[in-house]
Order: C-alpha cells, then sequence, then structure tokens
C-alpha cells in the first residue's frame, strides 16, 4: 500500500511525538475518561484528583503514548473539571511528558481545556452532523489554538456505517478543512467507526472489514492524515470471553494496521500476540473479521464456547534442535539458550573454511534477526542481553582459534567510546546500551565509572573511536558533559557525541551541550534507540543530511525552550520567606525520639529486606514499562516480564542463600529547630553539631499558597520548643565485584541483574530503615500497620527527602551528613568529587516526624536567593551555582 505523506503530524506533552512512516502504532489511554471509566468517574465526583492523578500516571507507565481527558458528566461541572484537571497534570512531569487528547462533545469544555493545555494536543472530537457551518466554525478555533483534531465520519444524515459512506464524509470533511480552514493535513486524524462484528445481524457482518477497507482508502488518497478508532467496539458481542475479545483485538488491528490505522484506543490488557493466537481460533476469528464466510458468525459463537475461561499453554520443547545448523545458532541467539551453542559452534567451526567465517557468517545471520525483531518492537531488552550473552560465549570460544590461525579478526561497523562521566558511577543504562551496540557488531570501548574528560579525550584519539557515549545520573555529571563538549570543541573533534542517562534530557543536551560543540550531540533516552541513531550517525551517505536534520532540531526545541521559561514569575526570597508555610506550633505533635544520637545496623540479613522491594523500577531498568504486579500479565511485555522476574527472583535467592552482597546502614536522630527562616540548627544535649541549608520555592503563586522549604517542618528557635530530624545512609557492599564476575564469564546479563538487584536491595534497605524509626527508634508512629504498597505510595507519616533531589537539589548538603553521621569511618560510604555515593547501591538523607510534612519539588529559584544561599553555606557564589544550575531561573 502506498501512503501519500510529505508532512507529519507532531504533537507534544513535555516531550515530542511526532507519527511518520518509522512511527510505530500510537496507543491512546482512555482510563482517564468518565465515560470510560467508573472508578475516574467516582474520583472526579468526590474532588479525588489526587488519586485520578493515580489512574493517568499508570496510564503512561503502562505505555499510552497519549492520554485522552474527558469529562462530560451530568453531575460534574465539566469545564472547571476539565481546567483543574489539566492544570494538575501540568505539574507531573512523569505525566505530561506524553501528550494530551482534550475529549468532549461540548465546545465550551473543549474550549477551557486548549486554554491551559501544555505542549501540542489532540480535540476529540468535530463533525459534520450539526452541518458545515459549525464544523468550520470549530475547525477554524482550533487552528487558532494550534491542536491537531479528530474528524468522526459522521454528517447531516448519521454516522457513516459502511466503506461509501466512511469515504463520502472522509472526502468531504478533509476538502472542507484543507481548503476552507486551510488546515495543516498533517493534524487531521480521521476515527472511521468501528462497530461490532458477530452480533447476528446481516447489517453487521462488513462492520470490520469495511473500517479497515475505508482505512486503506483514506491512507492512500488524503494526503497526511492519520486514521484511529476505539478498538474495543469491534469484539462487543463476546464480552465476558476475554480469550476471544483479546484475540479479535489482535486480529482486527494486525489487518486495520496493514491498512493504515497508525493510532487508536487499546487496552494493552486485552490484546492477544498475533503469532500466539491458536490456529482454530485464528481461522475462526479471521473468518468473522474478513467476513470470509457466510456462516462465520455462527461458527465463532459455537468455537468460542470451548475456549471460555482457558488459556492454552505453551509446550516446551526441543524440537528445534532437529532444525539445520544456521537455524538452530539463529533461534539459540533469539531465544537466549546457551545450553547447546558451543556443540553447534563446533560444527559450524569444522565445517567452515576459517573460524571467523562462524562470526562472520552463522552468528551474525542470527544476531540481525535479533536486531531487526527488537527494532520491530518484537522483542525486548532483556531479552537482548540474553542474545549477547549467548554470542560473546561462542565468540569466546571461537577467539583461540582464531588467534592460531592468525586471522583477521571481523571488522566492526564502527567503535563507540562508552564511560559515565568523573564523579559519577552509575553504569547501568550504559551497560545495557553497550550490549545493544555490541550485538549490532560495534566495537565498544568501555571506560567504566569516574572517568575524567582527560582520559576520555585520550581514549578516543589512541582509539580512533566513531563516536563517545557519555552517561550520568547525578546533575553534577551534566556540567561534566558540557565542559567535555567544550573540550572536544577546542580539540577540534569531529566525533559524535551521545548523551544518555536519568538526569539527561533533550532539553539540557540542546540549550547546554549542543551550543558548545558543532558537530553531532544527539540526546539518546534509551537503549531501544541507540543503534538507530548511532546507525544514522556513521552512515557515509546520509550522516550529514542526519546531523544537520538533528541540528535544526535542536535549534528549533531550544528556541522554544527558552521562550517557555521567561513566561514564568518569580518572587524576591524576602517575600518567599513571607509566604512560607505554616504550622501552628502550639498545638502540632512533636514526639521526642526513644533514641537519640548515631547509631549503626548491625548483623542485618539481606533476607530481612527482601519484603520491602519495589519490584517497578527493576522491570524499567530493562526498559519493560509497567507497575508491578500487573506487569506480569502484560499481553505485550508480560511474557518476558515474568522470565526477568523469575531470573531476578533466582538470583535474588541465590545472593541471600550465599551472602554475596553485604547490607550496611547507619542512622542519627538528634534535636533540631529552625532558624533563620530557611536552615535547620542540629544540635546533641543543646550544643550544636550541624546546620542543614535549606532552598525555598520561588515561583509565584496565587493567593494563600506557600513557597515551601524543608526548615518550614521543623519548629522554629522562637516557638521555645524543641523539635528533632534525623539522617541516613544505606548501601549495599559487593555488587561491583559480583558483576565482574559475570562479565568475565562473558555473562553481561547476570551482570546487569546482579547491579540492577542491589539498587532494589539499597532502596529497600531505606523503606525498612525508615519504617524502623518510625515505629522503633523515634516511635512517632508506633502503631503503624502499612503493607509494602502503601510503603511505595508513601502512604506513612513524615518524609525522607535526600539532597539531589526535587525537595533539596543541593548535593553539598550530603557532605554535612557524612561530617554528621561519619558515615565514611563508620560504615565505608564516600562520596566521589561529583558527591555521588560508593558503592553505587546507597541511598542517604534526612528524617522528618511532622505530620504535616510532604514532598515538593522546589522549581527554579533567582539570583537573589542563590547569592544568599551561597553567604549561608560561606561558598563563593560560583561554586554555589555549580550544584544549583540547573535550578536557576535564567539558566
Amino acid at each position: 500500500m502506498k501512503i501519500k505523506q510529505t508532512k507529519y503530524m507532531k504533537l507534544s506533552g513535555l516531550e515530542p511525538l511526532v507519527l511518520n512512516e518509522n512511527s510505530n502504532f500510537i496507543n491512546v489511554g482512555e482510563r482517564t475518561n468518565v465515560a470510560g471509566s467508573r472508578k475516574f468517574l467516582r474520583l472526579i465526583k468526590e474532588e479525588q484528583f489526587d488519586e485520578a492523578l493515580d489512574i493517568a500516571r499508570h496510564q503512561v507507565d503502562g505505555g499510552a503514548q497519549i492520554i485522552d481527558i474527558n469529562m462530560d458528566d451530568g453531575l460534574i461541572d465539566g469545564k472547571e473539571a476539565m481546567v483543574r484537571f489539566l492544570n494538575l497534570i501540568a505539574a507531573e512531569p512523569d505525566i505530561c511528558r506524553v501528550p494530551i487528547m482534550i475529549d468532549s462533545s461540548k465546545w465550551d469544555i473543549i474550549e477551557a481545556g486548549l486554554q491551559v493545555v501544555q505542549g501540542k494536543c489532540v480535540v476529540n472530537s468535530i463533525s459534520l452532523k450539526e452541518g458545515e457551518e459549525k464544523f468550520i466554525w470549530e475547525a477554524t478555533q482550533i487552528k487558532r489554538y494550534g491542536a491537531a483534531v479528530i474528524v468522526m465520519a459522521f454528517d447531516e444524515v448519521g454516522q457513516a456505517d459502511n466503506y461509501e459512506r466512511r469515504i463520502e464524509i472522509a472526502q468531504r470533511s478533509y476538502d472542507i478543512l484543507v481548503n476552507k480552514v486551510g488546515f495543516p493535513s498533517e493534524d487531521i486524524i480521521f476515527d472511521l467507526n468501528i462497530f461490532p462484528v458477530a452480533t447476528g445481524m446481516e447489517e453487521h457482518r462488513k462492520n470490520a472489514i469495511d473500517f479497515i477497507e475505508a482505512t486503506r482508502w483514506v491512507r492512500e488518497n488524503l494526503e497526511n492524515v492519520s486514521v484511529s478508532g476505539g478498538v474495543s467496539n469491534v469484539s462487543f458481542s463476546f464480552r465476558g470471553n476475554n480469550i476471544v475479545r483479546e484475540a479479535m483485538h489482535s486480529v482486527f488491528l494486525y489487518y486495520a494496521i496493514q491498512a493504515g490505522m497508525n493510532m487508536g484506543i487499546v487496552n494493552p490488557a486485552m490484546l492477544e500476540v498475533y503469532d500466539d493466537i491458536p490456529k482454530d481460533l485464528l481461522e475462526h476469528i479471521e473468518d468473522v473479521i474478513l467476513d470470509r464466510r457466510d456462516d462465520a458468525t455462527e461458527r465463532l459463537l459455537e468455537f468460542a464456547e470451548t475456549v471460555k475461561g482457558t488459556k492454552v499453554e505453551k509446550a516446551l520443547d526441543l524440537s528445534w534442535r532437529e532444525m539445520p545448523l544456521q537455524d538452530r545458532i539463529t533461534h539459540a541467539l533469539v531465544k537466549g539458550i546457551d545450553a547447546f551453542i558451543l556443540e553447534d559452534i563446533e560444527q559450524a567451526r569444522q565445517e567452515a573454511e576459517k573460524p571467523i567465517d562462524v562470526i562472520e557468517g552463522h552468528l551474525m545471520i542470527g544476531m540481525n534477526v535479533v536486531g531487526d525483531l527488537f527494532g520491530a518492537g518484537k522483542m525486548f531488552l532483556p531479552q537482548v542481553v540474553k542474545s549477547a550473552r549467548v554470542m560473546k560465549k561462542a565468540v569466546a570460544y571461537l577467539n583461540p582459534f582464531i588467534e592460531a590461525e592468525k586471522s583477521d579478526k571481523s571488522e566492526p561497523v564502527g567503535k563507540i567510546l562508552m564511560a559515565t562521566v568523573k564523579g559519577d558511577v552509575h553504569d547501568i543504562g550504559k551497560n545495557i546500551v553497550s550490549v545493544v551496540l555490541a550485538c549490532n557488531n560495534y566495537e565498544i570501548v568501555d571506560l567504566g565509572v569516574m572517568v575524567p574528560p582527560e582520559k576520555i579525550i585520550e581514549t578516543a584519539i589512541s582509539e580512533r573511536v566513531d563516536a563517545i557515549g557519555l552517561s550520568g545520573l547525578i546533575t553534577p555529571s551534566l556540567d561534566e558533559m558540557v565542559y567535555l563538549a567544550k573540550e572536544m570543541q577546542r580539540q577540534n573533534f569531529e566525533v559524535p557525541l551521545l548523551i544518555g542517562g536519568a538526569t539527561t534530557s533533550k532539553a539540557h543536551t540542546a540549550v547546554k551541550i549542543d551550543t558548545q560543540y558543532d558537530n553531532a550531540v544527539v540526546h539518546v533516552n534509551d537503549a531501544s534507540r541507540a543503534v538507530t541513531v548511532v546507525g544514522d550517525l556513521l552512515n557515509k551517505k546520509t550522516a550529514h543530511e542526519y546531523v544537520a536534520k538533528l541540528k535544526k532540531d535542536y535549534d528549533e526545541f531550544r528556541s522554544k525552550f527558552l521562550k517557555r521559561g521567561k513566561e514564568k514569575s518569580y518572587i524576591s526570597i524576602r517575600e518567599a520567606r513571607q509566604r512560607k508555610y505554616s504550622i501552628d506550633w502550639e498545638t502540632s505533635e512533636i514526639v521526642k525520639p526513644k533514641e537519640l544520637g548515631v547509631q549503626m545496623l548491625k548483623q542485618l540479613s539481606l533476607k530481612e529486606l527482601e519484603p520491602f522491594i519495589d519490584w517497578s523500577p527493576f522491570f524499567r531498568s530493562w526498559d519493560l514499562h509497567g507497575k508491578f504486579p500487573d506487569i506480569l500479565n502484560d499481553d505485550v511485555v508480560g511474557e518476558q516480564a515474568t522470565q526477568l522476574y523469575e531470573d531476578a527472583k533466582a538470583m535474588v535467592q541465590d545472593i541471600i542463600a550465599k551472602q554475596l552482597l553485604k547490607p550496611k546502614g547507619i542512622f542519627g536522630l538528634f534535636e533540631a529547630n529552625s532558624i533563620n527562616d530557611d536552615d535547620i540548627l542540629v544540635q546533641k544535649k543543646g550544643k550544636e553539631v550541624a546546620v542543614f541549608r535549606t532552598l525555598r520555592q520561588q515561583l509565584k503563586k496565587r493567593e494563600g499558597v506557600p513557597n515551601h522549604a524543608l526548615a518550614d517542618f521543623i519548629a522554629p528557635k522562637d516557638s521555645g520548643k524543641t523539635d528533632y530530624i534525623g539522617a541516613f545512609c544505606v548501601a549495599i557492599f559487593g555488587a561491583q565485584e559480583l558483576a565482574e564476575s559475570y562479565k568475565e564469564k562473558h555473562d553481561d546479563y547476570n551482570a546487569i541483574m546482579t547491579q540492577a538487584i542491589a539498587d532494589r536491595f539499597a532502596e529497600a534497605f531505606a523503606e525498612y530503615l525508615h519504617k524502623q524509626v518510625r515505629v522503633k527508634h523515634w516511635g512517632y508512629a508506633a502503631n503503624e500497620d502499612l503493607s509494602n504498597d502503601d510503603l511505595i505510595k508513601e502512604s506513612y507519616k513524615g518524609i525522607r527527602p535526600a539532597p539531589g533531589y526535587p525537595a533539596c537539589p543541593d548535593h553539598l548538603e550530603k557532605e554535612t551528613i557524612w561530617e554528621l553521621l561519619d558515615i565514611e569511618k563508620i560504615i565505608g560510604v564516600k562520596l566521589t568529587e561529583s558527591l555521588a555515593m560508593w558503592p553505587a547501591a546507597a541511598v542517604s538523607g534526612y528524617y522528618f516526624a511532622n505530620p504535616e510534612a510532604k514532598y515538593f519539588g522546589l522549581g527554579k529559584i533567582t539570583d537573589d536567593q542563590l547569592t544568599d544561599y551561597a553567604n549561608r553555606k560561606g561558598i563563593d557564589k560560583d561554586q554555589a551555582r555549580k550544584w544549583l544550575h540547573a535550578n536557576i531561573a535564567d539558566e
């Protein structure tokens, strides 16, 4: 099918979403729709907007690339609810990173949403049902607001319910929008009405195939448009039989996507993998969807009773061992099975002229299949890393034979230097990207962690690398990356610079790094993009054009980003302090800790920490997105997530049984009072032992809304009350050494697994210790009875913010915690020059017990607070700027 496409739809939340020929199907989350979710409707009615935000967050975490928001209900003020909810979303970066679909049948609600939504959104929907005049007026307004629009296949006569009516209305709507309104054709999305099939009514037989064929016609004949729809409608006749419904959705999408449907509302939990549908069920469903038989409905209804409530189990067999040699090697690589690989590689070696031919032939053929499947979204990161383990085992076996013949080794397609920058110790993401690139025949020069810029530059020159990849987790790493870009420019480097890591972003890359280096700089936000990006950068024929396009994109992004920052208003630090959060200290609950002073945790078993593990971030570290345990049943990634979880649990048990990792922790509880508005005086028996400096929000807020600082949650000295504060550090030792032992065996999968599990144990340790402090050592919540889910949701009383995080972004405060608790001497956790913690699996922070204490984001601060903060800490203003530049309003 040839789709006419010259321009591409570009949507955005905080992050861009471009629909082009390389885009996969765009999934729209619909649970934030009062008409589609009873729970969401109830929460909006009861004005429980915080819980309603959790539904939106769950949609994004579950893979929704757009979220549909609908407030059309007779018992709520739809306009007020839409505005309030969109404003709340705008303050949640993990939600508002995706574009919004404003969904309503009422124009006043749509327009109210358009006036407050950030980024470029989609309006759902308009149609010709009330005539051309209203259609043109609404389209003109939407165009003025710069939004895309969904056009329903509906006119003055009614809904389009067959092929001819669908294309008639689509053509007419398109002509009006493009020729009369001047609406950008790439911003038009047609909803061509998905209706149920297999209803028993003759007129419904062609509902699915008519939609599919109309989609094909629209994409071939109406230039640049997209096609969407609500997929669950097609299986409405089989409510209660999820086996059939899931398979129907998969079959419908399989053909609709081929025809050009590129976005839609799909519940991932109600999708079966097309290739996994049993052949007999697949035949019956395709007969209905494609209208292949007169008796298709009756046959499917009859067959559906035989599969109701059942799941077809996959039999584990070794039949693949009967396949030809190349197919066996490919199968082993794709499935990550290393049990037979040496046997097959030895056979291949004996049949080949030279050992190198096995690498360049058998193994690369198999790895090309892996790369294609990964690129098509049919394999996931853990599977690719397992494939790499098989590949490395095979290559290690062949290397002595290659050396013995003194043959040239296989030529890589490029050489990539990878390094975690100076002062930073985190490298899980870097290691995953390295494995993925190595799987695609790139040679990796991995310099590890805490690499000074001089070594990166020197190695890049001596190794003649084709690209440099930098990784970092903590905010000071961002400055290191900027410095390196400047140094590469000074030394006339021409190799591309790739930027990645948790604190990095397209915004920082475009604004701070790209401006320092004339050659290619690109932010790579996940491993799945790395191969494509590096391939484009190193392609001699098209690299120049790709880099020019990249530079233009970053230039436009930078311009818009800098303008956006100037739209916000800030107040002086003096005024912000006058608007501080106020607590009635005469009535506020202050509980004296049962045990004051510093304590070390001795003889703690990892088994005690295991129940406190939050597994959701573990899956995210492997690029599998979803909330645990729901992710285990997800029809897209569920199978792989389950296998990964089983591998992780097996390793956890092995680590516990053999004591391969060692937890160490320390905490202290002290008398405290706030002084000078923003400082916290820490005392021991009435004598000052430390002062914590906190920062205050300066964003201008509406009247009555306070500007927070952490000091607000500690009783002021002049209140006459003695308050208390805690500090802690926990760490998991031995992960680096254990990971290295796996790497020596060419087992990157278990090496990365070790680091990911160590991180989970560290976070579990922090959770465990905080609970012990609340119920035992401090005892202010002695009767607490919370589940692990409650702990993950932070339902407990009090908070434990950490330096470097949103409420207190200055990493320098760690130095005060380290001195106060003597952390390095007692438990051996060190701070690097960039104030990252070593070992990497470590967590530190404060304990606040006040019932009114809550987490918040500092946001941007102005120069007057920067000056004030530098003076309070007794450091140079430039030094303060170094640690806080990401939070300074004019930067």
